[in-house]
């Protein structure tokens, strides 16, 4: 029989794709067939499978932990925010719609049998499954129409662990608190806790630790510390915290990168190969001042074009944009961004506002398509270097002039350069070719890293989140709860006010009879 277990938080960022991740390799490790699983993934960042589907990337690099291919079975269901209201739906990798925020909620829940179907097809498939929620499973607003934390668990029949962040502080309150609020059928789920992201002497928790054992009846399963660069594939946005602290350059100066942070940004995990090159500084940008020093400004892709082309405009980045232009400096767009750099986008799809004029710095068009572009995309160059990547756009680039950037993709006018492909600059020549371009024009004495490898360094981090996994939780009682039946006896937590502070009748860890408590 598959084992499965459900990874909560009791936030968003609290650490469930690391811990997940993590899993996943540790198991692989140990020569188990496992599968990662999200139901229902609300990110910007997608990926395309072989198949041609959309799927989170975060689940992606999941799938490499566990060393099997990304498919869409992994995420059934993902959600693209084109709005604070509205988002698009896909479905087992194809796009059906549109779901609205203030009606549409409730119609989610209809997609709690494709879900399960495709819960169950990996557990066909696999021996373990490890999944992964969403958010908070207190958030008690969205309980009814839940598909992805504790309506998943109690569908699917699959025992969960509650991650908390104790970095953010109130650690013992977060998992407390959001055991108390679940009703006793979703409590039963929960099964003990894992403590992320802490700094310290593990000693200075051990009382609290117990007492939540007490508290509760369920058990810690281990505390992770908190460990800096092992960033992997964002599931909303990438963590620009990790551009602060840039590896050392090879030369004698850095290359200033800066982002723009749109609104609606999507597959800002683009940038994530600039991060692992030593010299290389990344900087978001949100007004046009920060960009004065930058070597290279890059307009990543975005869920909503025309919208994030009218943010930047009120921003005063198209001013900036075309004096940057004109001095020669380089300028590089990607997807969306490299559509806002053309002349005309006629959008009746995404914004539904028709003809909109570009920022005229590529002679490109775009026009909007109701079929959306999925796929995977691969060149080899005139050298015979071979490129990979992906496309995922409603919009259709006509190019009218300029030159190509490789092989009949993209377009290059002076310093100003764009391409519809994602992952560009995960192939390791391409962009060492691209960054000394970028250095030469810029004039700076900078020199590119010849042995930097992005897939080996993910690979790195996945492996070192693995190695967290053995050496800080409790693996033998995380492999019991894989091996053991469903039993659904774990103890009722309530809110014991009444008490006036004094401890509540509760027994301590894995080994107390919750058959015997009277609440």
């Amino acid at each position: 029989m598959t084992s499965s277990l459900l990874v909560l938080g009791t936030s968003s960022g609290a650490g469930k794709t690391t811990v997940v991740t993590g899993l996943c390799r540790w198991l692989h490790r140990q020569g188990v067939s496992v599968a990662p699983f999200k139901a229902q993934n609300m990110s910007l960042n997608s990926y395309v499978t072989a198949e041609q589907g959309e799927m989170g990337r975060a689940q992606v690099v999941q799938a490499q932990a566990a060393g099997v291919a990304p498919e869409v079975a992994m995420n059934p269901v993902l959600l693209k925010p084109g709005s604070d209201t509205s988002s698009q739906v896909i479905v087992m990798g194809r796009p059906v719609g549109n779901l609205d925020a203030t009606s549409g909620w409730r119609r989610k829940h209809a997609l709690l049998e494709t879900v399960l179907e495709a819960f169950h097809d990996l557990q066909d498939r696999f021996d373990v499954v490890i999944c992964e929620g969403a958010g908070s499973p207190a958030e008690l607003n969205l309980r009814s129409s839940d598909i992805v934390n504790l309506g998943f668990a109690r569908a699917a029949d699959v025992p969960a662990l509650l991650v908390g962040d104790i970095d953010r502080g109130g650690v013992f309150a977060s998992l407390i608190g959001t055991l108390a609020v679940l009703d006793p059928e979703d409590q039963a789920h929960i099964r003990g806790f894992i403590i992320n992201k802490f700094r310290g002497s593990k000693a200075l928790l051990a009382d609290g630790v117990d007492r939540l054992a007490v508290l509760t009846g369920r058990p810690t399963f281990g505390v992770l510390p908190m460990v800096r660069g092992l960033e992997i594939d964002a599931e909303d946005i990438t963590d620009v915290s990790s551009w602060a602290d840039p590896v050392p350059p090879v030369g004698d100066e850095v290359l200033t990168i800066g982002v723009v942070a749109f609104p609606r940004a999507s597959n800002l995990t683009d940038v994530d190969p600039l991060v692992d090159e030593p010299g290389v500084v990344l900087r978001a940008l949100y007004r046009p001042e920060q960009m004065t020093d930058c070597d290279l400004v890059i307009l990543p892709g975005t869920r909503a074009t025309v919208n994030d082309l009218a943010w930047l405009r009120a921003r005063g980045f198209e001013q900036a944009l075309g004096s940057r232009a004109r001095e020669g400096r380089p300028i590089f767009g990607i997807c969306g961004g490299y559509q806002m750099l053309g002349t005309v986008i006629d959008d009746d799809v995404e914004s539904g506002l028709g003809r909109v004029s570009g920022l005229g710095l590529l002679p490109v068009r775009t026009r909007f398509h109701p079929t959306k572009v999925v796929a995977q995309t691969r060149r080899t160059l005139e050298d015979g270097t071979t490129i990979t990547g992906y496309q995922i756009h409603h919009g259709r680039v006509t190019v009218e002039g300029g030159r190509e950037l490789f092989s009949g993709e993209g377009c290059v006018s002076g310093s100003v350069s764009g391409s519809t492909w994602h992952g560009l600059l995960e192939n390791d020549e391409w962009r060492r070719r691209f960054v000394t371009d970028v250095a030469r024009s810029a004039g700076r004495r900078f020199v590119v890293a010849s042995g930097t490898d992005f897939a080996r360094r993910r690979e790195e981090r996945i492996d070192a989140l693995a190695d967290l996994i053995e050496e800080h939780l409790d693996t033998a009682a995380l492999q019991e709860l894989l091996d053991e039946p469903r039993r659904h006896t774990a103890q009722r937590v309530t809110l014991h006010l009444e008490h006036g502070g004094r401890r509540p009748p509760a027994g301590r860890g894995r080994g107390h009879d919750p058959s015997s408590d009277a609440t």
